[in-house]
C-alpha cells in the first residue's frame, strides 16, 4: 500500500490498472512485426474507449 492513504484507494486503483493491463501486455514468444500490430490495435482500442484521437 506504499502511496496509498486507505485500502479502498488500493482497490479502486488496482481494479481499474488490471484491465487496463491486460491490454497492453506483450508475450514473450510474439515477434517484433506482431508487438507492433498488437499494440496498434490496443491502441485503437483505447481511443475508442476513452475518446481520445490517435496519432501514429
Amino acid at each position: 500500500m506504499k502511496r496509498f492513504k486507505s485500502v479502498g484507494h488500493v482497490q479502486r486503483f488496482l481494479s481499474v490498472h488490471d484491465q487496463v493491463a491486460n491490454l497492453f501486455r506483450n508475450f514473450a514468444s510474439s515477434n517484433a512485426a506482431e508487438r507492433r500490430e498488437a499494440r496498434s490495435k490496443t491502441f485503437t482500442a483505447w481511443a475508442e474507449v476513452t475518446g481520445v484521437a490517435v496519432s501514429f
